[in-house]
């Protein structure tokens, strides 16, 4: 994937890891398999365009799962880090987000030059964007904001 850099040890994956399990439980256990710990962490700068870092909290390898994002944590750790407005038309894919922990602003518009629309979420909001329309997140409080993402894989 262009643009992501992949957290596997370190100061910062530490970081990343000690700041979410303040408010969730990084713990799996796939089908048939011991519970476990997180497979990854990926890094995205600007993420789509936007500003600031997002990091995608990887809970499955990519062989336990159809595409490796039915099940991860999109983290933004904080004030004013977005993922910019983007799509996934292309791939014909939809999205459920559920807010852990943390508010933020979810952002659509059907298109490039559609009208804003805009909501204002925080700890158990449930967003879902189809594949057609165009989204962004930003975390506008203090504090991480913390969602499930779901993805559908529909090829």
């Amino acid at each position: 994937m262009s643009g992501t850099v992949i957290l596997s040890e370190g100061a910062e994956f530490d970081h990343v890891i000690q700041e979410v399990s303040r408010y969730i439980h990084l713990y799996v256990m796939p089908f048939g398999k011991d519970e476990r710990t997180i497979a990854r962490i990926d890094k995205r700068e600007n993420m789509y365009g936007g500003n600031g870092t997002v990091y995608l909290i990887q809970m499955f390898d990519q062989n336990e799962l159809a595409n490796n994002r039915l099940a991860a944590y999109m983290v933004l750790l904080n004030n004013g880090d977005e993922s910019g407005f983007h799509t996934h038309n292309a791939r014909n894919e939809e999205e459920l987000y559920v807010v852990v922990h943390g508010t933020g602003e979810y952002r659509e518009r059907t298109g490039t030059e559609g009208a804003v629309r805009k909501k204002v979420l925080q700890k158990g909001d449930i967003t879902t964007i189809n594949s057609i329309g165009y989204h962004s997140i930003e975390n506008t409080g203090d504090e991480p904001l913390i969602m499930f993402v779901i993805t559908t894989n529909n090829p």
